[in-house]
């Protein structure tokens, strides 16, 4: 079980690369990507990242919320992280409450009961983050972009997306699986712990050859 009490969100993104778990062919993917990436900000000097899953609820918004941290805290300003999915949902609230308990701040600037949009900001944030379930291929996220899908779902819903310039799958467990688990909370924050150390591992990468 992670505990999640007097963790500063620099500790928690420390800690989920110091104890990451993935196997070389993982390894190799998420080198792919940071390399990509190099080879991207070399040539551009501006990336775009929108992370896809089906319903911009869970892993995506997590996705986006760590690799904005992540660009944040190794000063990479060429990299700009957005998410969307194939359907409008919400934030859902135990996304929110995750990233929570590990630093996050959360601030209402528009209500629905349905999809709330947030202003997401962190000890040291230089740029907050906006939060709400949006499709891919909404206005609020700037194209082109690189596209990373991290559900199954999305990906075989997006056999094309015009707007990315690459396209990477790079999936992660679904935390919505326990939703109605007395593991909830702990299963949650390892997931949430996951992404975190992933995109670190690729942050760290990019940060050590720009």
């Amino acid at each position: 079980m992670i505990n999640s009490i007097s963790i500063s969100t620099d500790n928690f993104f420390l800690k989920s690369l110091n104890e990451l778990k993935i196997d070389s062919l993982r390894k190799e993917l998420l080198k792919e990507i940071a390399d990509f990436l190099i080879s991207e900000i070399k040539t551009t000097n501006k990336v775009n990242l929108n992370f896809i899953c089906i319903h911009n609820s869970r892993r995506s918004q997590l996705a986006q919320v760590w690799s904005s941290f992540a660009a944040n805290y190794y000063n990479i300003k060429s990299i700009e992280s957005f998410s969307g999915g194939t359907i409008v949902t919400s934030f859902y609230r135990s996304t929110v409450k995750t990233l929570q308990s590990v630093g996050f701040n959360f601030q209402l600037i528009e209500f629905s009961h349905l999809n709330p949009e947030y202003l997401i900001n962190y000890k040291n944030c230089t740029n907050p983050i906006v939060g709400f379930s949006k499709l891919y291929d909404n206005d609020h996220n700037p194209k082109p972009y690189i596209a990373i899908t991290i559900c199954s779902s999305a990906d075989a819903n997006c056999p094309y997306i015009p707007e990315s310039t690459k396209r990477f799958y790079l999936p992660f467990s679904d935390p919505k699986l326990y939703d109605k688990s007395p593991y909830k909370t702990e299963k949650y924050l390892e997931i949430n712990k996951q992404i975190a150390g992933e995109i670190h591992f690729i942050f760290k990468i990019i940060s050590e050859s720009i």
